[in-house]
């Protein structure tokens, strides 16, 4: 795991590169690399996790091509064995790099990992830059008036100038609680999306999507779907551990974390305790350690934490991002790096296996024209307002308002004029993977994986862990088992008149977790956001004041404003960048 930085053009000396690598130098603490000739330079910070030796060291070179990349193989043994010798390394970059010397976007689909990186082919000077399936690792760039540049986070590439502010990405960001792919915040700098690939070569730049999950029907017995699920995830799950260096599992108390660290052999478990009994799940997960048999260490969040959280976050992703549970990931990955360079995660279990519950709620279906009425009269921003606007909707607006942050009513309530725009798509992101042909499940399900998943969870995840250059892996995110049970019959994963999701895990998982664990509320690594909130008026405040004089707000905002951990964010956006 690393960070990556890449330029092309007038603009690419290694001054320059150099200077952008050591943004990202908590990606790569364990040593760095630089390659350039006239009109080209890569660089790279390393996190050593696989052949801790130089001969991992990176950008690598053989022959025409040079790599800088940025990720974990977990097949690249397996895909060595297919390949030419003599070898002067055993970690996964010499292999990535010949099969894309040889195949060039095609050996894409035979990489089982996660990983993001840049091929620059000196022969043809030809840059190649792809994404891994789901967006697990980021990859930003910025094209130049002759060449483009790239990186692993946006901080880097603002050594180039920072751009003008992009105003339709703050009415995104309100709406999803982050900028969605290809916009950042920035005109002009853009992410690549997930499963994508971009070519640039003598200035044409093409850019096309690799990957989008392919789903064979499935077992439509219960027990033949569990056997082949099991059978999957003690295939999966042990892979995702391929490291030269110490790895730990993050355990919540939830099923999916639980999950992971059943089918590892006695692993070291990291769990973030809260002040707040009620919102911490810490007994549970010390019961689950227990039962595992696990190595298990815990740390508790402070309420004090909060401002912390706020003053930290506008360095942590370099854009405004509104989930509040990224404090809580910064604070296990700060606990857990003491101890290990690499952890596990039980992030996608609820997309893949059916956990939220906006799955089982008839999300839509409860549109009538007295709380149609209701959205229309009671005040916007209020509490019960909200709660009518979202239940006003049918069709992608209903599956919208389920998924995002404030509703489209409420954005246009609070911008100030200069920041609106007649007519505005505030549906654009959402609009492009809605599948009116799948059933409701599946086109829900199906929406989750291509917007919030890479945009939302898994940035907060990379963003969290590796500002502690901590490496942090999703075995449940691992194609071949989104792909799996993507084709389960839906009546096996969700009980739609017992309002429960994750039948078939459950029914996987039940026996092997403690007594009634199964039957607890789910928490996760939130905070209590809302009522500290309420205890810090003044802070909410004095935030919308700043915004207000900035006049990106128009209005006062109440406490009871669902989404005003965003604008806190926000503000504290603004003071960071603008």
């Amino acid at each position: 795991m690393c960070g990556i930085v890449g330029i092309l053009g007038a603009a690419a000396t290694p001054e320059t590169a150099v200077e952008m690598a050591q943004r990202l130098r908590h990606r790569g603490p364990d040593g760095d690399g630089l390659f350039h000739e006239p009109g080209i330079a890569l660089a790279h910070r390393r996190l050593a996790i696989l052949d801790l030796s130089d001969s991992g060291r990176q950008p690598m070179i053989e022959a025409d091509h040079v790599l800088t990349y940025n990720g974990e193989l977990y097949n690249h043994q397996a895909l060595r064995a297919r390949l030419p010798g003599p070898w002067r390394s055993t970690g996964d970059t010499e292999v990535l790099l010949r099969l894309l010397a040889r195949d060039r976007e095609a050996a894409l689909e035979h990489l089982v990992g996660m990983f993001a990186f840049g091929l620059w082919d000196r022969r043809r000077r030809r840059l190649l830059l792809a994404r891994d399936r789901l967006g697990i690792k980021p990859l930003y760039y910025r094209l130049l008036p002759d060449g483009i540049a790239f990186a692993s986070e946006l901080k880097a590439l603002l050594v180039l100038g920072t751009p003008p502010i992009d105003r339709s990405a703050v009415r995104d960001f309100l709406l999803h609680g982050y900028v969605p792919a290809p916009k950042t915040i920035f005109r002009g700098i853009a992410k690549l999306p997930a499963g994508h690939w971009l070519d640039w070569e003598d200035g044409r730049v093409r850019i096309e999507r690799w990957w989008s999950p392919r789903a064979e029907p499935g077992p439509h017995e219960a027990h033949e779907a569990t056997e082949s699920l099991d059978a999957l995830l003690r295939e999966v799950v042990p892979a995702h551990t391929l490291s030269d260096v110490p790895v730990g599992v993050f355990l919540s108390g939830g099923i999916d974390s639980a999950l992971t660290a059943y089918y590892l052999d006695h692993p070291h478990t990291f769990t973030l305790a809260f002040e707040r009994r009620g919102r911490s799940e810490a007994g549970d997960a010390r019961r689950v350690a227990a039962h595992l048999g696990t190595r298990h260490t815990e740390t508790t969040a402070h309420a004090a934490d909060f401002a912390a959280a706020l003053d930290a976050m506008p360095a942590i992703f370099d854009e405004p991002f509104g989930d509040s549970a990224a404090w809580s990931n910064y604070l296990v990955a700060q606990f857990a790096r003491r101890e290990v360079t690499v952890a596990l995660s039980g992030e996608g279990g609820d997309e893949i296996f059916c956990g939220y519950p906006r799955y089982w709620s008839h999300v839509g279906e409860r549109s009538n024209p007295l709380n149609r009425a209701l959205a229309r009269a009671l005040p916007p921003l209020s509490r019960w307002g909200q709660s009518m606007q979202r239940r006003a909707t049918t069709g992608l607006p209903a599956f919208a308002a389920a998924l995002g942050g404030a509703t489209p009513v409420q954005i246009e309530s609070l911008l100030a004029p200069e920041w609106r725009e007649p007519d505005y798509d505030y549906l654009w992101f959402y609009r492009q993977f809605w599948r009116p042909d799948l059933a409701p499940l599946a086109r829900l399900r199906w929406l989750d994986l291509h917007t919030d998943l890479p945009e939302g969870l898994l940035t907060k995840v990379d963003r969290t862990s590796m500002a502690h250059s901590l490496e942090v892996r999703p075995p449940l995110l691992d194609h071949r088992l989104v792909e799996f049970m993507l084709g389960v019959d839906p009546a096996l994963l969700v009980d739609i008149p017992h309002r429960q999701g994750k039948r078939l895990v459950r029914a996987l998982m039940e026996p092997r977790l403690p007594p009634g664990h199964l039957d607890r509320p789910k928490s996760g690594f939130g905070l209590p956001v809302r009522g500290w909130i309420r205890e810090h008026r003044e802070l909410l405040k004095q935030a919308v004041d700043r915004l207000i004089e900035r006049g990106v707000l128009r209005r006062p905002v109440p406490a009871e404003f669902r989404r005003a951990w965003y604008l806190l964010v926000l503000d504290r956006w603004f003071s960071a960048f603008a």
